[in-house]
């Protein structure tokens, strides 16, 4: 029982969360801002039984987690930004052979090499695929370090029952920074699916396969495509987690997440006083995106603000959303720069 609180930083308990949930497997390879991740399990994993590898890069260690999960193990990598471009054509083999694993991503400033500091703009990168090929993760981003903990456990359960790479989005600020938390429970025995997909050995039982590679011309590859998004019609019907902060009376709907949702929802306190009605849509599953509350709020009298550390990513979703409901502004900040307070604030009075 993990009662008393304890004071860690966001890579740190992420790590513990992941041996809390069972990970045994931990391969990657150092980038800035989620070093204490690998540094962590490689001190960890030692002690709990367990494997911790650091690759010969991003490359490898995506596929070394192909093989575990492969093998039916509980299995994780972390990276940031450029390290995720470079496991992207991994997680698509991944993805396509219905593999569970947990991949964190902790973002940094970009394109290119950019910057160590935090930011959101691998948005797109994150919901849409990323990778070739028709294919989807889930996507959980968190706004706390108590957060990204439990999220973190709930990941390998939810990779372990949709059979699919799930990716946990922070960035170098929760990754970073040191909040107090109760570090979550093991996972409940929930039922889930037997691995009797795995490559375990064959004695006594057919021999399984895995595969991404589909050259029969019986229209095979395109219906193991149809197969992958029957499956996600499924995740996307049963899988939906936001916040709603006072949005009942809201005249104006701010929408963020992660980090920038921090700011927005101390703004939303501040301008009440003033009596000026905001409210907050936090989507913590960016994919699937809770596209279904927000157009239920939507009409002629009502606004909404996108706040996001980029350039406008998520804006486009809230839009499809919004279907031409409401006007949708956004206010953003890119190359590590984290909107405050004062500039939600000023922007919110703009469109008022």
């Amino acid at each position: 029982m993990h009662k008393k609180k304890v004071l860690m930083k966001g890579n740190e308990a992420i790590a513990e969360s992941a041996i809390i949930a069972g990970c045994r497997y931990y391969f990657g390879y150092p980038i800035t801002p989620q070093n204490e991740i690998p540094a962590y399990m490689s001190w960890r994993m030692p002690q709990v039984g367990g494997v911790f590898l650091q690759s010969e890069s991003e490359l490898a260690a995506i596929n070394m987690v192909f093989g575990a999960s492969a093998a039916g193990a509980r299995v994780m990598t972390s990276t940031s930004s450029p390290g995720i471009s470079l496991m992207m054509e991994g997680i698509s083999y991944i993805a396509s052979a219905e593999l569970p694993c947990v991949i964190v991503n902790m973002m940094r400033g970009g394109p290119g090499l950019g910057n160590i500091a935090p930011a959101q703009s691998d948005y797109f990168q994150s919901t849409k695929g990323g990778g070739h090929g028709d294919y989807r993760l889930i996507v959980l981003a968190g706004n706390s370090v108590q957060e990204m903990a439990n999220l973190t456990v709930e990941a390998f359960d939810l990779a372990d029952y949709y059979r699919n790479p799930v990716l946990l989005l922070g960035d170098g600020i929760l990754g970073q920074m040191s909040e107090p938390l109760i570090l979550p429970e093991p996972p409940a025995n929930k039922k889930l699916p037997p691995k009797d997909w795995a490559l375990t050995g064959a004695k006594g039982r057919k021999k399984n396969v895995i595969r991404t590679l589909w050259l029969h011309p019986e229209n095979k590859l395109e219906l193991h495509n149809v197969n992958l998004y029957k499956k996600y019609e499924k995740i996307k019907k049963e899988l939906l987690k936001y916040e709603t902060y006072l949005i009942d009376d809201a005249e104006i709907v701010l929408i963020a997440y992660g980090t920038s949702s921090r700011a927005a929802k101390s703004v939303i306190n501040k301008l009440r006083d003033e009596n000026i009605k905001v409210g907050l849509i936090r989507p913590i599953t960016l994919w699937p995106f809770p596209e279904k509350i927000i157009n239920n709020i939507a009409n002629s009298k009502r606004k909404f603000l996108v706040i996001e550390m980029s350039m406008g990513q998520m804006v486009e979703d809230v839009k499809l959303a919004v279907a031409e409901k409401s006007p949708v502004y956004f206010l953003g900040r890119a190359g590590g720069w984290i909107p405050n307070e004062e500039t939600i604030i000023k922007k919110i009075k703009e469109i008022k």
